[in-house]
Parts: structure tokens; C-alpha cells; sequence
């Protein structure tokens, strides 16, 4: 009886990667920090999945044809990491 939403879920996860996953994640954790009020928080947030980004394999981001990604190649999660990198000083320097 579990077989059929197993599948549907299987079959839709299917079409994203860990970029992705990785991705929304950061975006619900920016979220949930935000009521805190502390700029620390946030930076430890934005720092950690800065890193995540830039040293996840390539392989896990990798983009198919096939599927919905939210960027469009392996060099752009990159991008994105060292920019959160780069970007959470700042943040930090601010709060």
C-alpha cells in the first residue's frame, strides 16, 4: 500500500539535486533567522551554507536536462557559495 506515494515522491525528488535541496534549505533557515534579530545568527547561517556550496562535489550539483534545477550549471552553485562567503563579513561587520 505505501508503493504508489513512495513512488510519486521517488519520481518527483528525481528531477532536482542536493544544489537544490541546498538551496531551499538555506532560503527556510534565512527565514526562521530572521525573527531572531541577530545579524551573528544570520552570518553563521549565510558562512555555513556558503562553505556547503563551495565544498560540495560536483557531481552532486551536477544539472540534467531532464529535470527543473534553480541554477543552470555546477560553476554557478559554486559562485553562489563564495558569494555567501564573501557576503557574511559583511553582514557580521553590520550587526
Amino acid at each position: 500500500m505505501l508503493a504508489p506515494p513512495l513512488q510519486v515522491i521517488d519520481s518527483f525528488l528525481l528531477q532536482y539535486n542536493t544544489g537544490d535541496a541546498v538551496l531551499i534549505l538555506f532560503v527556510l533557515g534565512l527565514l526562521a533567522t530572521l525573527p531572531l534579530k541577530s545579524r551573528k545568527v544570520t552570518t553563521l547561517h549565510i558562512m555555513v551554507f556558503g562553505l556547503l556550496l563551495l565544498l560540495l562535489p560536483g557531481q552532486m550539483l551536477t544539472v540534467s536536462s531532464r529535470g527543473a534545477h534553480l541554477l543552470g550549471s555546477v560553476l554557478q552553485y559554486k559562485m553562489l557559495g563564495l558569494g555567501l562567503l564573501i557576503a557574511s563579513p559583511v553582514v557580521y561587520t553590520t550587526g
